[in-house]
């Protein structure tokens, strides 16, 4: 059941990093032209947006591929790790380029240039953008519910702020159009520094992940009431987990009455095991055994 979990997440992965490709080159090619013919900034800096989306979606495409090969002898945890550190990469290319956008902006906002062609095709592509867009969202969003990937999260990051990016663009090429030049390059620099604080949530989530940052407080707390349900089960300590790729990585301590058997504490652990892997879609689970009377037990917080 699990296998077949594991590869039903994979096509998932693999079908929202081809169809973040896909969109990205279609905006692109949609942005190049709306930019060439109104010579926007607004438009320029969606544009270059969009290539950091395709970029950053190469990268998660390459990454997911990796992610997803299976355990070897020289990675017995799997590759996991492709894809915070594809998302860290990422942060840095948006980073650098959000910074470039900055100072093109500021010096089109200190000697304004109007806008006298292509308002109208300018709207008509950020229009299809937002709705492009709105499309892959869903995709994804559907896929980082059914398989919690961070590289497909931080793409989807991408996109999101593309959403306000577009409608921003749109408002500043009609304001343009009444005279208001000064309010293109403005929203060109609001772009950058939204793009700058997207960039800082992906560098976030990945340097979290490539630090084995533990799970969410009440996810734990539904592992230790998954274990204490089980009538042998005396008590839970020690209790360390993190994240890598798809799968969540679980250990603990479990508290065993001393006068159960070898087989018999071996069957409560694998039990208890089964419950755990059941709170998620992919999940090891390394149980150790101990007798509740065991005055060397570490009482550290669970």
């Amino acid at each position: 059941m699990l296998r077949s979990q594991h590869f039903s997440n994979a096509a998932l992965m693999r079908i929202a990093s081809y169809a973040s490709v896909a969109t990205a080159l279609a905006l692109i090619t949609a942005k190049l032209t709306a930019w060439y013919i109104s010579d926007s900034i607004s438009i320029l800096a969606s544009l270059i947006d969009s290539s950091l989306d395709l970029l950053a979606s190469l990268v998660n495409l390459l990454a997911i591929r990796h992610a997803l090969q299976p355990a070897d002898k020289e990675h017995r945890f799997g590759h996991g790790k492709a894809e915070p550190l594809a998302a860290l990469g990422q942060s840095m290319f948006i980073t650098g380029s959000a910074i470039m956008l900055l100072f093109q902006a500021s010096g089109r906002l200190i000697n304004p240039q109007p806008l006298t062609t292509g308002i109208e095709l300018g709207i008509a592509v950020m229009l299809f953008s937002m709705l492009a867009t709105i499309g892959l969202l869903f995709l994804q969003r559907f896929v980082i519910i059914k398989t919690n990937s961070s590289a497909i999260r931080a793409d989807s990051l991408h996109y999101r702020s593309d959403l306000l990016i577009n409608f921003s663009v749109i408002i500043a090429l009609f304001l343009s159009h009444f005279g208001l030049i000064w309010l293109d390059p403005l929203m060109a620099i609001f772009i950058a520094v939204y793009v700058l604080f997207s960039a800082w949530r992906i560098l976030r989530d990945a340097v979290d992940l490539l630090m084995d940052h533990e799970i969410t407080d009440k996810e734990r707390q539904q592992i230790i009431q998954t274990a204490l349900t089980h009538s042998q089960a005396k008590g839970v300590h020690d209790l360390r987990t993190r994240r890598s790729g798809t799968t969540t990585f679980i250990q603990l301590h479990l508290e065993l009455d001393p006068e159960l058997s070898l087989q018999q504490a071996h069957d409560v652990s694998v039990a208890v095991s089964q419950d755990i892997q059941g709170l998620f879609d992919e999940a090891e689970v390394i149980i150790h055994q101990d007798p509740i009377n065991d005055q060397s037990i570490e009482q550290s917080p669970a």
